[in-house]
């Protein structure tokens, strides 16, 4: 292959990908990986379960094929990849929801105002729907429903608490706040690993009855309370430990500054602060990209701004927006790859 035809594949495969995007979401809104289940079906039962003609349905299914995403050893018959499979519903690291909800009609019109956001700095959802994409989907039940399924799956909340506790010594502690703790899946599980810890979820009130239940059924009642409030006011005082996971990348630096400058305000000078995000590498290299994580940091980082008006930063970026809040950068250190994050560890800055 030229150089040139390398490079027309490189460019063009980029433009398919919204195609591929669309056929992807197609699938997981038709339930196929499941209807395929762990054999061979034809694309004639297929389509009937489906509700669709059965000529339609195997275009589909051949372009799925091509994705990597299912086979067709004979004609009309497919099964499920490795990679197809992670559509089930019942697969361990299911990407269905995350799926259907990334490929959804709502987030997707936001990337057609791409520019705009570029030109503004401001989240292209606010413009198109009239309000932040939070108070959009709290009054749409099925939609924050979906968002929350496609979060749990997506960041896999227990792998995440065992790759922290693996990479960084939370057995000095004894008192921890996960600051935006969502359904406190991972306190819940440093705690079940940490029997001297006690533990602090701070939430939003619709996430506290989530946080409240998780943490009944894990028994921890008498060692974890969850507080129901706003971290842009005010974040719980006294935890050794601080911990913030996917929260700060939702925002710009002004609003991210705050959230952490509620945090200095809340920490003893001994304290620490952990924050579980992506890193974005210092420069942008294809090959380092493809070897150094799962998604594409600097397509989420666009997302991050057409949908919410956040973004994704690097080392650099967060050791400057933590001095400002009056933290100091001490480490940094990757986790693996599936989760798509590293550790960044901030102490009380005490210098005069």
């Amino acid at each position: 292959m030229t150089v040139e035809a390398d490079a027309r594949r490189t460019v063009v495969a980029g433009i398919f990908g919204t195609l591929a995007t669309q056929a992807i979401g197609a699938a997981a809104r038709l339930d196929l990986a499941d209807r395929i289940g762990d054999g061979e079906a034809a694309s004639v039962e297929l389509a009937a379960a489906c509700g669709l003609p059965p000529e339609q349905l195997e275009r589909l299914l051949r372009s799925l094929a091509s994705l990597g995403l299912c086979a067709e050893r004979t004609p009309g018959r497919f099964t499920l990849t490795e990679a197809g499979a992670l559509l089930r519903r019942d697969h361990p690291a299911s990407l269905l929801a995350f799926a259907k909800f990334l490929t959804h009609h709502v987030f997707q019109r936001n990337w057609l105002n791409l520019e705009e956001s570029l030109r503004t700095g401001r989240a292209a959802f606010d413009a198109e729907f009239g309000e932040p994409v939070y108070d959009y989907m709290s009054g749409k039940p099925e939609l924050a429903a979906l968002f929350h399924a496609a979060m749990s799956k997506r960041h896999l909340p227990e792998e995440m608490a065992s790759a922290i506790s693996s990479a960084y010594d939370l057995g000095r502690f004894s008192t921890v706040t996960d600051v935006g703790g969502g359904d406190g899946t991972l306190l819940a599980a440093w705690l079940d690993r940490y029997p001297h810890l006690t533990g602090t979820v701070l939430e939003t009130e619709a996430g506290v009855v989530q946080a409240r239940t998780t943490i009944a059924k894990a028994g921890l009642e008498e060692r974890c309370r969850t507080v129901a409030g706003d971290f842009f006011a005010e974040v719980p005082r006294g935890s050794d430990l601080y911990f913030i996971k996917n929260v700060i990348l939702n925002w710009d630096d002004e609003r991210a500054w705050v959230i952490l400058r509620r945090v200095r305000a809340a920490m003893p000078d001994h304290g620490r602060l952990l924050i579980a995000e992506p890193v974005l590498p210092d420069t942008a290299d294809v090959d380092t990209l493809n070897h150094a994580a799962i998604e594409n940091p600097y397509l989420t980082d666009l997302h991050m701004l057409v949908t919410i008006g956040g973004q994704e930063r690097t080392r650099a970026e967060y050791t400057a927006l933590c001095a400002r809040a009056g933290l100091r950068v001490t480490g940094v250190v990757p986790l693996e790859q599936e989760l798509n994050a590293s550790l960044i560890e901030a102490v009380p800055d005490t210098t005069p």
